[in-house]
């Protein structure tokens, strides 16, 4: 899931990767791996993190204590990344959803779109895919489609037959895909929509849910949803607003309560440790103050100052360590990941691909 602005994340323009031609073209071709004689003979370690290189056309494995291990081509500008129970991870790009064995470090082909999105590009508006999240049981892949200047798509993939089984319409500029823990429903989060669609698993019936704590400010407010993440114990959709607000979506009713929080910052990535601590990512811009808000399942908050942009995060099994991409999706992005230990506060940078942006731990 994911993972501009972006998530909500605002535009930018990435680095290299940028190719031309068709959407989908090149699809066939399968993605090559890059990395040294000495990593690649080596099994990919467990607790190895994996990072979308929105910046060029790559994803990058790296060592929590060294930095980049190796990579592989998987299409222009990648954006959210689901990994699946076999090891498998699942990659939203500019082109189509490729597919990478992260065990060996191969690429194993791209998945074509359904959907019409415009000329290959880079950058925080460019077509193509977002969010993306798999279903509990592995067997189909959502991924959000980002249609420029229209409603975007969410695309249901069968993950064997590795094919388009259907289209659903959902909000302009699907940022991020959910699914409810029970596969039920998909939600796609509408960053420039001010909504979350709930589609059904079997029927695939569609309901607009409206998230706008600040009303809808239309194209050029930044007050809009970004990332959301699902709460295990109720099922509710949870969706911070600038540091402020944060947004509890009632996915049945429809119903949206409104919940204060502390980091006063615009906030883009969020995700839950086990224990149901919430992370969120409060973004900034150029070398302002970034921080990580870390909120207990009680509401209660601490934040952890963060130096530059950032955009996503994802947390370790344990519950110990936070990783939060310094890739963005506006300007102002650095190559690399924050760590945070989360018991005490305390923060390093790590080296990570070209503008890093979702990310998974292996």
């Amino acid at each position: 899931m994911l993972a501009g602005c972006a998530a909500g994340l605002g535009g930018g323009v990435g680095g290299g990767g940028r190719t031309s031609g068709p959407e989908g073209a090149g699809a066939a071709a399968a993605p090559r791996v890059d990395a040294s004689a000495a990593d690649a003979a080596v099994p990919t370690a467990h607790g190895t993190l994996l990072v979308t290189d929105f910046g060029g056309s790559t994803v990058t494995f790296v060592d929590p204590a060294r930095g980049p291990v190796g990579s592989v081509e998987v299409g222009t500008a990648p954006y959210g990344l689901a990994l699946g129970a076999d090891g498998r991870a699942w990659v939203a790009t500019a082109q189509g959803v490729a597919v990478v064995d992260t065990a060996t470090r191969t690429g194993l082909g791209r998945i074509p779109y359904r959907t019409r999105s415009g000329p290959v590009t880079t950058g925080e508006y460019r077509g193509g895919g977002m969010g993306i999240a798999l279903a509990p049981d592995g067997r189909r892949l959502y991924v959000g489609v980002n249609v420029p200047g229209g409603p975007g798509v969410l695309e249901v993939i069968d993950t064997a037959a590795r094919t388009v089984t259907a289209t659903v319409p959902v909000g302009r500029r699907p940022f991020d895909v959910d699914v409810a823990a029970d596969g039920s429903e998909v939600y796609a989060t509408g960053h420039d929509s001010y909504d979350v669609t709930a589609v059904r698993a079997d029927t695939l019936a569609a309901r607009r849910l409206v998230v706008a704590p600040y009303g809808e400010r239309g194209l050029g407010s930044w007050l809009k949803p970004h990332y959301a993440v699902v709460r295990p114990s109720d099922g509710r959709l949870l969706l911070p607003f600038e540091g402020e607000r944060l947004a509890v979506l009632d996915h049945g009713t429809g119903r949206v309560s409104v919940e204060p929080m502390t980091a006063d910052i615009h906030q883009h990535g969020a995700a839950l440790a086990p224990d149901g601590t919430l992370l969120v990512v409060g973004a900034a811009e150029g070398e302002g103050a970034a921080s990580l808000t870390v909120r207990s399942p009680d509401g209660t908050e601490r934040t952890v100052p963060l130096t530059g942009p950032h955009e996503n995060v994802a947390v370790t099994a344990d519950g110990r360590t936070a990783y939060v991409t310094g890739g963005f999706t506006r300007d102002g992005y650095w190559n690399g990941i924050t760590v945070v230990d989360l018991p005490s506060g305390t923060t390093r940078r790590l080296a990570a691909g070209e503008r890093p942006l979702g990310i998974v731990v292996l």
